[in-house]
């Protein structure tokens, strides 16, 4: 019986054996000619011979100069914070209008003292109930996104969340298959917008930049990294 004997060698990224002749790995799916496995092949050759010195030019491949970075703006907020200035003003006047002298007036309705005092309590602890309520939703919103901050450069977009569980993602550039930009006109009127991308990563195939600044800036930026991504890595994305 004849045996084939494949040459094979260790993934970069996972570490799982594949063949040497591979370009895209199978069992974690990342690409082997890209500009990131050629990054991490040259720091574990470097681990391993520690006294040879990389070239210079393919230390000035790696570009890592932020392209974009910021947070989510407040003033994408504006529809959530008319609608609760609308009910913080409807709690203000359960709490100011005397509705139970308003109701003894009426002809058709006799209200005894006890119950008009039950409706004065009842009116102003709702009117109290909402405000609060109103406000904590707002600043959990407020702290909900203002918790988020992004960042970009040529070959990745990363993105961290969380204040006391401090979470960060990525999603390499030449993934990104498509995106587009979404305004109101609530968000021209104060200058913020939408970025929303769809890519090939498995954990984030639909990726959001909320609410920022200079939209239109991020949207050129990926644009534009992401083709060079793809010319630099060889992908090209079936439609």
């Amino acid at each position: 019986m004849a045996f084939v004997d494949l040459e094979t060698k260790p993934c970069i990224f996972c570490a799982e054996t594949i063949q040497a002749r591979a370009v895209k790995c199978r069992f974690c799916g990342e690409f082997l000619n890209s500009e990131k496995a050629k990054a991490l092949q040259a720091e574990a050759e470097a681990k391993a011979n520690p006294d040879t010195e990389a070239p210079e030019d393919e230390e000035a491949e790696t570009d890592d100069s932020i392209l974009f970075a910021g947070r989510p703006s407040l003033w994408g907020m504006a529809s959530s914070m008319v609608k609760s200035l609308f009910l913080l003003i409807l709690a203000t006047c359960l709490v100011k209008l005397p509705l139970e002298e308003m109701l003894k007036r009426l002809p058709d309705l006799k209200l005894t003292a006890n119950e008009a005092s039950a409706i004065g309590q009842y009116r102003v602890l709702a009117g109290f109930g909402i405000g609060v309520l109103v406000v904590l939703i707002l600043l959990i919103k407020i702290l909900k996104l203002k918790m988020v901050y992004y960042e970009v450069n040529a070959d990745r977009i990363e993105w961290s969340r969380g204040i006391l569980d401090r979470r960060v993602d990525n999603i390499d550039m030449f993934r990104v298959v498509d995106l587009k930009m979404r305004r109101s006109l609530l968000d021209c009127i104060f200058g913020v917008g939408t970025v929303a991308l769809i890519t090939t990563d498995k954990t984030d195939p639909e990726f959001v930049f909320e609410k920022v600044r200079d939209c239109r800036d991020l949207y050129d930026i990926i644009k534009k990294a992401s083709l060079e991504a793809d010319r630099k890595s060889g992908v090209v994305h079936l439609e």
